[in-house]
């Protein structure tokens, strides 16, 4: 099978790329990454020489590259987005351009080369937030976007269910929960406070430090992802989440810990705009049908992702410092 990955040199693409080579050797492997500030190739550096693995720089927006792109692929899976909602804060028209015109020509480069399966990468934060003693959020549950990342991951959530209800495309997408692991960018919370902390800084916890969220070690949603691919049903959703609720105090409190730190090293400052509570993930449906759950406990997540970024820190150096992007623009332009 060949497959096209958009976003693939990202965190959670370039890891599936890795995972998808390991277990699916003899498959082949497009990545299409425009290589904005959130995709780094040193990601994949360790597959740059596979036979069966191929890069294209290109744009989600530029239809006529990614007509190109698509020819001849047996499979999309579009990791392709701007995720970080800070950044959506200060300026949701990238994010309407990435996440909803984006989507919308992947869709039509599909459509129009063979009706390709599409499976959609999206988030749990389309459905709005939490309190305390709700129900996780499931399959059924109403879209309530409350950022402009979340607003625009929602569209694009509904243009992919257009097209399987309006063209027939063989979609199905999956909204995961929090992930975290390696090489996950250092503007994150788990990556962003073990280099604050390893650099000597403190860590900034917003608000009180009790927002809630689901965690999912980004391996479990790879081999969630695989599952959808290999027996989800068309046009069905999948809500993949790591049975892994914790608030972001506890989570601060367990970094600081791991690395020896005290809890001096913690700095509250003002809340995000419109902060979300929490999120949580039921998952009876990927079990149920997909015979899919987390295996990777969070205690043992986390203590392996903080060890990783121990052990790698000329990788996130080179991503803090801005160093990565000038190396690849001089390769690529």
């Amino acid at each position: 099978m060949k497959l096209l990955i958009t976003g693939g040199a990202g965190f959670i693409g370039s890891n599936f790329i890795h995972y998808w080579l390991q277990n699916h050797p003899e498959d082949t492997v497009v990545n299409f990454d425009a290589l904005t500030y959130a995709g780094n190739l040193e990601n994949l550096k360790d597959i740059e020489g596979n036979p069966n693995y191929q890069f294209i720089k290109g744009d989600i927006c530029d239809k006529e590259l990614v007509n190109e792109a698509v020819k001849g692929v047996d499979a999309i899976v579009h990791f392709a987005a701007e995720t970080h909602v800070d950044r959506s804060i200060m300026d949701s028209a990238a994010f309407l351009r990435t996440n909803v015109l984006g989507t919308l020509n992947m869709l039509e480069a599909a459509r129009n080369n063979g009706n390709i399966r599409f499976h959609h990468i999206s988030t749990d934060e389309v459905f709005g937030a939490l309190g305390p003693s709700d129900p996780a959020f499931n399959e059924r549950t109403p879209y309530d976007p409350r950022s402009p990342y979340s607003a625009s991951k929602a569209g694009s959530d509904h243009l992919v269910r257009a097209y399987f209800h309006t063209h027939g495309l063989p979609i199905t997408i999956s909204n995961c929960s929090n992930n975290y692991g390696p090489y996950m960018f250092p503007e994150k919370l788990i990556p962003l406070f073990v280099t604050n902390l390893i650099e000597g800084k403190p860590v900034p916890v917003y608000g009180d430090g009790m927002q809630v969220r689901d965690w999912i070690h980004v391996t479990d949603h790879n081999r969630g992802v695989e599952m959808i691919l290999q027996k989800g049903k068309i046009g069905e959703t999948y809500c993949l989440g790591g049975n892994a609720e914790k608030p972001n105090i506890e989570i601060t409190k367990l970094i600081v810990a791991h690395l020896g730190k005290g809890e001096e090293m913690i700095e509250y400052v003002t809340d995000r705009p419109g902060h979300d509570r929490r999120y949580a993930i039921d998952f009876s449906k990927a079990k149920h049908e997909l015979g899919w759950e987390p295996q990777i406990k969070f205690a043992d997540g986390l203590a392996s992702t903080i060890d990783w970024y121990v052990n790698n820190e000329p990788w996130w150096r080179s991503v803090k410092s801005g160093e990565y992007q000038e190396y690849y623009q001089k390769q690529y332009g």
